[in-house]
């Protein structure tokens, strides 16, 4: 793995910090989005710029995660500060797991999400293609349904972004036929930075580390990935609504926002289900 500028980087590991120890996993996740803001600046700014031809475009940009990369794809949108042009896609079978055990529990949304044939099935209910972009959250990228999604999306002329960790993707072989990982696939590769099993700090007495990582650099990436599209699409003369709490306006104005910006989803999603058509 090398950085922005071609040197070699060493693949982060759990990391352990003196001090108190409520503080320890603070210390070790802002250490580790220091370090993704320091090394990731040109990927970001790519995977950037394929949103902001997208959505200029009147297209979409489609994100899709399983198991607690859902985390990301909500976090982009729909929420305060965001903005339409994003197609969250959450499957429910691969993230509703919050029983744990028994009926839609954890056991079974890990092993669907390891199914192979199931993106296309998912990918089926769609009509994509140009100038839509597909932004795919996987941390291992491994498993099949993210692998899958990747492949997919590209059959289908889209621009695909990774947003991965490299050292998880790499820490075991790959269990995917095809014998590649999700970032294998992508046109941008965004790297987490995280390391292999997620989790950042070391507990005495403890076997293995506890606290992961990933949902933090995620929100940082996808937060990047925002700011910088709408400064795109301002440069462009481009407005979209932004879903704005009433604390930072009034509250006619935000509600006529909320409204502006579900009215656009809709608009631009309209045409993504299978058997409708873009309009000319």
């Amino acid at each position: 793995m090398n950085d922005n500028n071609g040197a070699p980087t060493t693949p982060p590991t759990a990391l352990h910090h003196d001090g108190a120890p409520s503080t320890r996993w603070l210390s070790s996740a802002l250490a580790l989005v220091e370090d993704f803001g320091r090394r990731e600046g040109a990927s970001l700014e790519a995977a950037s710029r394929l949103c902001a031809e997208a959505i200029a475009a009147d297209g979409l940009v489609h994100l899709f995660g399983s198991g607690h990369s859902r985390i990301p794809v909500e976090e982009m949108f729909p929420r305060y500060g965001s903005y339409p042009g994003f197609h969250p896609m959450a499957e429910l079978s691969t993230s509703f797991h919050t029983e744990v055990v028994g009926t839609n529990g954890q056991r079974q949304a890990m092993f669907i999400e390891r199914v192979s044939g199931l993106a296309e099935v998912i990918l089926g209910n769609f009509q994509l293609g140009p100038p839509d972009v597909m932004m795919i959250f996987s941390a291992s990228g491994r498993g099949a349904v993210a692998l899958e999604m990747a492949q997919g999306a590209r059959r289908r002329g889209l621009k695909v972004i990774a947003v991965t960790s490299i050292p998880e993707a790499m820490a075991e072989p790959a269990t995917h036929a095809s014998g590649t990982r999700m970032h294998d696939h992508a046109d941008v590769v965004v790297d987490l930075g995280t390391p292999p099993g997620d989790a950042l700090v070391d507990i005495d007495g403890w076997t293995e580390p506890v606290g992961p990582g990933s949902t933090m650099v995620n929100a940082a990436a996808v937060n990047c990935i925002k700011v910088r599209t709408a400064e795109l699409l301002a440069a462009r003369g481009i407005t979209l609504p932004v879903i704005t709490s009433p604390s930072v306006t009034d509250p006619q104005r935000s509600a006529e926002l909320f409204e502006a910006a579900y009215d656009e989803h809709a608009r631009r999603t309209a045409s993504t289900l299978r058997g409708s058509r873009r309009p000319c």
